[in-house]
């Protein structure tokens, strides 16, 4: 079946590894979720797309996911907020110029779709809002 990724926001560390990792992905809630959102795109991918095809920064130079919580069953890990912030400031243009980017890597289980890849932007634009009046930081919980 693969891996499910729940991106969410929480104000600290403390307050993300108590993320209710009982309860069904589609059961997850609460303030501190932020309406988070589900995907089956890696942190990892996310960051290197946000910071390579928005910032222009290298790939060796993506700065490495923060492990809060690591459990045989689940695993919280802390973004940078280099990935969520530039999509804040960005226009029309600039999105559709990384989806485009972005539909041309080869990615495993990933959009391949320049549209697909323009929306899931447009999701990740909402949702750095939302993080940034909330003063939340992001985090992903990641499960089989």
């Amino acid at each position: 079946m693969g891996v499910t990724y729940k991106y969410f926001g929480a104000p600290d560390g403390a307050t993300a590894a108590r993320v209710p990792i009982s309860m069904r992905p589609e059961e997850l809630g609460g303030d501190e979720l932020g309406h988070g959102m589900f995907t089956r795109i890696k942190p990892e991918t996310m960051a290197a797309m946000v910071l390579t095809g928005i910032e222009g920064i290298p790939l060796h130079r993506v700065p490495p996911l923060e492990l809060v919580v690591l459990h045989s069953d689940y695993a919280v890990v802390k973004l940078p907020m280099a990935v969520v912030d530039p999509l804040r400031g960005i226009g029309e243009e600039s999105v559709g110029a990384a989806a485009f980017i972005w539909s041309t890597v080869p990615d495993r289980g990933g959009p391949r779709d320049a549209f697909d890849v323009y929306q899931l932007l447009h999701e990740w634009q909402d949702f750095s809002h939302r993080l940034h009046e909330a003063g939340h930081q992001p985090y992903c919980l990641v499960w089989p």
